[in-house]
């Protein structure tokens, strides 16, 4: 009897252990696929972010046009200049004509810049007037204003950026719709000529 009830309980154990190593398996499958979704996730949300620090720009630029620099004709890198001395960087990012919200004209040029201080050492002068931008046409040197300084995201102060880091700031500039490149001249910063205008 005994070595019948010793040969059940063997075989019990033996059941035991196969259906443990059954369910080990399955949470080591489970961990895994777990493990490769939460992967994806985080690639998909911070694989595309730039790794620089970024002001955000203000939705009244971003309400009117694109911020891709693909869509504005401007390469990455084409067009960038020293500002304050060789404190900052300022690079182009989009330049296009965009419908005046107000008069519903196509006159109004929406320039976006992106600010990088190289600077380690600022002083809280340093500021680039963004609204102070102005255009010039290459041909007939005919020059262009700002709208408004409502219609521009101000001053950028390299005192409050953080050393490569960088700030965006745009400025509506009026230019009559038939104008497809221009020169500009933003304050404290190298001219950009030949800027093409898209839209």
């Amino acid at each position: 009897m005994s070595n019948f009830l010793s040969g059940i309980a063997v075989i019990l154990s033996i059941l035991a252990l196969g259906f443990s190593g059954f369910t080990a398996y399955q949470v080591f499958t489970l961990q895994e696929k777990i493990a490769a979704i939460s992967s994806n996730a985080i690639t998909g949300t911070s694989g595309s972010s730039q790794p620089e620090t970024t002001a955000p720009v203000s939705p009244a630029a971003s309400d009117t046009a694109a911020t891709a620099p693909a869509a504005t004709g401007i390469q990455p890198g084409q067009f960038v200049q020293s500002a304050i001395g060789n404190k900052a960087k300022l690079e182009l990012l989009a330049v296009k004509r965009i419908t005046d919200p107000e008069a519903k004209t196509r006159d109004v040029v929406n320039v976006q810049m992106r600010v990088r201080r190289l600077a380690s050492e600022v002083s809280p002068n340093d500021s680039i007037n963004v609204a102070g931008t102005k255009a010039r046409n290459p041909d007939t040197s005919e020059t262009y204003e700002p709208v408004d300084y409502k219609r521009s995201s101000g001053s950028v102060n390299l005192y409050f950026v953080r050393i490569n880091a960088s700030s965006d700031a745009y400025v509506w500039l009026r230019i009559p719709e038939g104008v497809t490149t221009i020169d500009l001249f933003i304050p404290d910063t190298g001219a950009f000529k030949n800027v093409p205008i898209a839209g």
